[in-house]
């Protein structure tokens, strides 16, 4: 038992050795407290000998690590202090101690108050000592002087609780005795990090110095604020005797004989005093270790487990035989192109379950991005009827159509076509730029070390992939080329024009309300007051006319001929038109209007609509004037007839014809039939088509490219030399394993941690 506080002093060396003093947390005595409170005065008690720097204002500008030892009585020197950064010189004057420690905090931090949390490491060796840790820390401040910073407070405050917060700690609270506890900075701080008064001592200083009257009974009785290691009251050396150098050992007599003495103490002298403290410390740290050093072991292992990893990543120092060198480029080019093929396939042992990676995230963008965006376009958007009328108009020439021409609608689907080769070629971009980020997934640990070799690898990547991309480009643009240069209106999907047709006319079976207009085939004109200037036979040859026209009609053409017409019915009409008198012209409309044929009685069907309604004059509909008024020319021979000026900008009107309507939705229909057709192969073929030019392409020639252009003898020593930080970093982690195999040993010395029950 009595060798756990060395226990933990060897594993202090150890870490302090290596500049590493916080990488475990140890067992230790804090000691906190607000400035002049007597902290320094306390630990030389602790130690019988007056060491600490003395003076006004902040005084401990550093931390100060105190080990205490116990030797043997006889040896020479009696006593000596060692530093940790000056090994092997033994200190036998305790004043020199104390310039030693001036002189170092000044080399750190100036000579003007600064302060710095760089520990400095203290060894005594006395035969009147206890085993002991402390660490004194410098006292709290609230006002900055010298060439303190403003926050000189936050800083120390920073500080302590860099040490307070350890959990392995003890905290030694030091208040005096003379300022009311509710005050202390040092109990409010340990209040902190410690609510529940598990760890924390409180030690009240200057006992001797109180109001007559007053005691600091309640304050050591833990009435005021209770601590669950209780108080303990000590008197500290007052500055009369520091300049007359009083000896620490006739201080600590007359600390005795004051407590003995008191009346308010004399009950409890027994429990007061720096001798009692110094025993309490020394059983409280011993417990302490003993409870902490189980895991403090596993924590030992698991940090040099740790660092064994990391050591393992950085490699082993490179050799210099270039063929221990190629050996090693050749398995690292060869590792990374395995990484690169198993994340594109999903073999990839990084594999995470918080997002897509790798080939997922290609899929995801054939399916998911690429495949929606085809799937939502509209094969008629960008295409308005007056477009398509006029494409219809262009494609007939001078001369009339009977039907719609077949070039329109080549012309009209090739545009829409044409639109699907830019989101064709982003998926391209998108697939690239998932390859570019795939690299970055799949580096190896190596590539870290040597940074040469990682921008190498990823220029040659680089190349191969965009070498990759022309080919891949030119592929999806082929695809859209395949389809602008044949229409195959024989595909078996496709609507073909007469099913076109046929879905119109179901359309325009359908019951639809409408306002159809009478003409004069379908009532009798109204009646009038004039008496009729023919006789009633000839109304009787006009039905005959009407019945012989319709018939005719029948004859002409069926479907079609009703919706294009025909020149022969225009001449039929003139004919019967020629037979009428000026009365029954005007009846038809004028000889300007060109009268639609009379329906057959009893017709019913989508051509009622059009048979019944009243046709806008064609010199009106066409933009001229008509020679011809009610019938009758204009004899007036100084009348000179002129044509209006031909405009340089020539549109369809905007009010479509019936047989523009219906030309219009036949190629509306024949347009979505076929750009369906076209958006299922290229939302197939994309994807196939990149896959095999970019993806699978990169992923065979990879491995070849990079041992091609990087396995070069004359490239050994650029591409395998570390970075500059990595040698650092391997020393640094060899230095720490071995530090951490010596604490392991120096624990396992212990081989039963309950020896006290």
């Amino acid at each position: 038992m009595d060798q756990l506080i060395p226990i933990v002093n060897r594993l202090q060396d150890v870490f302090s050795a290596v500049g590493m003093p916080n990488v475990i947390e140890l067992p230790q005595i804090v000691v906190v407290g607000a400035q002049s409170s007597g902290k320094s005065s306390v630990l030389e008690s602790l130690v019988g000998k007056d060491f600490l720097p003395r003076g006004v204002g902040i005084v401990t500008r550093r931390p100060l690590i105190l080990q205490l030892k116990t030797i043997p009585m006889g040896e020479k020197p009696a006593e000596w202090a060692e530093f940790l950064h000056a090994p092997g010189h033994k200190f036998d004057d305790f004043d020199e101690v104390r310039r030693e420690i001036e002189r170092d905090t000044e080399r750190v931090t100036g000579r003007n108050k600064g302060i710095s949390s760089q520990p400095i490491g203290l060894r005594v060796y006395s035969p009147y000592v206890l085993d002991l840790t402390l660490v004194d820390l410098p006292g709290i401040t609230k006002v900055p002087v010298g060439d303190q910073p403003q926050d000189i407070e936050s800083q120390i405050r920073r500080m302590l609780m860099q040490y307070i917060t350890n959990p392995n700690s003890i905290i030694l609270a030091v208040t005096s005795a003379n300022t009311d506890l509710a005050n202390s900075d040092a109990l409010k701080l340990a209040r902190d990090v410690d609510p529940e008064g598990n760890r924390t001592i409180g030690v009240v200083t200057k006992i001797d110095l109180m109001d007559q009257g007053t005691d600091a009974l309640e304050t050591l009785q833990g009435k005021i604020y209770p601590l669950r290691r209780g108080y303990v009251g000590v008197i500290c050396r007052s500055q009369k005797d520091i300049h007359a150098r009083k000896p620490i050992k006739e201080a600590l007599k007359a600390e005795e004989q004051f407590f003995r003495n008191h009346a308010s103490y004399r009950h409890m002298s027994n429990r007061l005093g720096s001798q009692f403290l110094a025993k309490t410390l020394n059983n409280i740290l011993m417990y302490h270790i003993r409870d902490c050093l189980p895991d403090m072991k596993t924590r030992i292992m698991s940090l040099l487990a740790e660092k064994e990893q990391e050591l393992v990543s950085y490699g082993d120092p490179m050799l210099d035989s270039k063929r221990s060198q190629g050996a090693l480029l050749l398995h690292l080019l060869s590792k990374f192109a395995r990484n690169f093929a198993d994340t594109i396939d999903g073999r990839s042992t990084e594999n995470t379950t918080t997002e897509l990676m790798g080939g997922a995230r290609m899929s995801f963008i054939f399916h998911d991005v690429f495949g929606r965006v085809l799937a939502e376009v509209d094969p008629l958007d960008g295409l308005s009827d007056q477009e398509i009328r006029t494409a219809i108009r262009n494609a007939t020439g001078p001369r009339p159509a009977l039907f719609v021409p077949e070039i329109s609608f080549e012309l009209l689907v090739k545009k829409q076509i044409q639109r699907l080769e830019e989101p064709s070629l982003q998926c391209v971009d998108l697939v690239f730029e998932e390859l570019q980020r795939v690299v970055q997934q799949c580096e190896i640990a190596e590539m870290v070390r040597f940074g040469r070799l990682r921008e190498r690898i990823v220029e040659v990547v680089g190349q191969v992939l965009r070498r990759c991309l022309g080919p891949t480009n030119q592929m999806i643009s082929n695809l859209i080329a395949i389809e602008l240069a044949y229409i195959n209106t024989n595909h078996p999907d496709f609507i073909g024009g007469s099913k076109a047709i046929s879905s119109i006319q179901q359309n325009a079976q359908s019951p639809q309300p409408q306002l159809i207009p009478v003409s004069a085939y379908e009532q009798p004109p109204p009646p009038s007051d004039k008496p009729s200037r023919r006789p009633p036979v000839q109304s009787t040859a006009m039905h005959q006319q009407q019945q012989q026209h319709q018939q005719q009609q029948q004859q002409d053409g069926g479907f079609f001929g009703a919706i294009f017409g025909s020149k022969k019915k225009d001449q039929r009409i003139e004919q019967q038109m020629a037979g009428m008198s000026i009365e029954e012209q005007q009846q038809y409309g004028g000889m300007d209007m060109i009268p639609p044929p009379p329906p057959p009685p009893g017709t019913a069907g989508p051509m009622a609509g059009q048979y019944g309604q009243q046709q806008q004059p064609m010199g009106h509909r066409r933009g001229y004037s008509s020679p011809v008024v009610h019938g009758q020319y204009h004899s007036n021979t100084n009348t000179m007839v002129k044509l209006p000026q031909v405009p340089s900008s020539m549109k369809p009107d905007e009010l479509p014809t019936e047989r523009e309507r219906v030309e219009t939705q036949i190629i509306k229909s024949l347009l979505s039939s076929y750009f369906n057709i076209v958006r299922k192969n290229v939302s197939d073929c994309v994807p196939k088509s990149i896959m095999y030019f970019l993806v699978n392409t990169a992923k065979d020639v990879l491995q070849r490219e990079l041992v091609s252009q990087l396995y070069r003898e004359e490239l050994f020593d650029d591409l395998l030399r570390e970075t500059d930080d990595i040698a650092g970093r391997r020393k640094s982690c060899i230095d720490l394993i071995d530090t951490l195999r010596k604490a392991l040993d120096i624990v396992n010395q212990v081989r039963d941690f309950n020896v006290l029950n």
